[in-house]
């Protein structure tokens, strides 16, 4: 099956220029086709830009465990009406995926279910490095330190040196001091008592993020091991990352670009996440570093959870939003307004995230690439809204928010999944594939 898309402008490895692509099966075959070149399919693309598709470094789909809140069809489904044409998932599921049986039972899953393509990270425990040695088909490990899920909490200084020193795999970690948050949480307790969902970016402050990211950091630099530092809050750990001697890198959400403390009267619960929302300055600083490329990557965190589980007042109320499905679009009102360039918003969801965890075939329109692409059209504009989302939580904290910029068709290895507002829910992703041997974002 061959399939020329024509007349789009397409953001290319080294430039943004108009050009016609055509993709044979799952792979693009060629930048500018000779006009004579047999084709089943042509898709007009005039007015359109043609980007390679989004990579979700970060998303927690709830399944197995949680299917109530989201799953992994569901899940994939939003990501390609939101032009994600690939998701890194989270171990935190129940089960978690702490042993190589578990990851690949997930993968297994995955391949019934996912209309995108599909990674999973395998999680780190204090006492399961050998798992971790063993692992493959993985893009790396994960840590969390800060509360987490089951045994998945690691913050004992002896298990992290274990696991940067005694393991081979890319390393991500969730960074909040524990010890600090839970200090945090007891001052507040015995004194004013919780009082509003502010309380929360109390508990999980400034020193809470700037003490973990720096002891993580510390670690990969002593031991020489990669290290992604995963969902930055505040402006305070963007010091963290200079004299990265090659070895780390960093993203941000858009929850921790776009609110702040502030918008705890207006939205409540629906913003508290972990790491928690910061201020206005937080905000400005994380987004300069994004432009500079000081922060590589741009993902979602997509925590779902059912609004009668966020409605319970805090600190019973649990963390984390949906983001997947309008992350892209969140980008390209920004592009819109002038704040940043489509090229930019390009390098932190399509390239980087694919150089950061050595994905094979991805992250570029170039010869020889998977065909994952999206299409999208600059000059839209429209609203996100509850009734509209995709994710089985049903809603989404930007709610009522215009944005001009969104992805109008998704092509995952060749396959439309998504086009005028459908998407076609019997196509499926393909596992995705590591080669760690190609040494990460410093040496693509």
């Amino acid at each position: 099956m061959r399939t020329l898309i024509r007349n789009a402008t397409c953001v290319l490895p080294d430039e943004t220029r108009p050009a016609s692509v055509l993709i044979e099966d799952a792979k693009i075959l060629a930048i500018e086709p000779p006009e004579t070149a047999a084709v089943d399919e042509v898709i007009d693309a005039s007015g359109l830009h043609l980007i390679p598709g989004v990579i979700d470094d970060q998303v927690h789909f709830r399944d197995p465990g949680l299917t109530h809140k989201e799953d992994l069809h569901t899940g994939s489904l939003a990501c390609a009406k939101g032009g994600v044409t690939t998701f890194l998932e989270m171990p935190n599921t129940n089960p978690t995926t702490t042993s190589v049986e578990a990851l690949h039972n997930k993968l297994a899953l995955a391949a019934g279910k996912a209309v995108v393509n599909f990674g999973f990270y395998i999680g780190a425990t204090c006492e399961n490095v050998a798992e971790l040695q063993a692992a493959q088909r993985t893009p790396g490990i994960k840590i969390f330190i800060g509360s987490s899920t089951g045994n998945m909490l690691v913050d004992e200084q002896t298990a992290l040196e274990r696991i940067f020193a005694e393991t081979t795999l890319p390393v991500c970690a969730h960074c909040e001091d524990e010890t600090t948050v839970r200090a945090n949480f007891k001052r507040i307790e015995e004194s004013t008592g919780f009082t509003s969902y502010r309380d929360h970016s109390s508990v999980r402050d400034h020193a809470a993020a700037r003490i973990a990211t720096a002891r993580a950091i510390g670690l990969a630099k002593k031991h020489g091991h990669r290290f992604h530092v995963l969902h930055m809050s505040t402006a305070d750990e963007i010091e963290l990352l200079a004299d990265h001697a090659g070895l780390i890198t960093a993203e941000v959400c858009p929850h921790h670009l776009f609110f702040n403390v502030d918008d705890y009267e207006r939205l409540g619960s629906l913003v508290q996440m972990n790491p928690s929302i910061k201020t206005k300055a937080d905000n400005e600083a994380l987004f300069a570093a994004f432009v500079a490329n000081r922060i590589q990557v741009i993902a979602t965190d997509h925590a779902p959870h059912t609004r009668d589980e966020k409605d319970v007042p805090y600190p019973k109320s649990p963390s984390g939003l949906p983001a997947v499905e309008n992350s892209l679009a969140l980008m390209l009102d920004q592009v819109d307004k002038g704040h940043c360039t489509l090229e930019r918003v390009v390098a932190a969801m399509c390239d980087a995230p694919a150089r950061v965890w050595d994905i094979v075939g991805k992250g570029r329109i170039a010869e020889g690439y998977d065909a994952d692409l999206t299409l999208v059209d600059l000059n839209l504009t429209q609203t996100i809204r509850n009734e509209d989302q995709l994710t089985k939580c049903g809603w989404s904290p930007w709610h009522g928010t215009s944005l001009t910029g969104w992805p109008v068709r998704t092509i995952v290895m060749g396959q439309t999944v998504f086009a005028d507002g459908q998407v076609r829910a019997d196509v499926r992703g393909s596992e995705v594939r590591f080669d760690h041997s190609l040494g990460g974002y410093w040496n693509s």
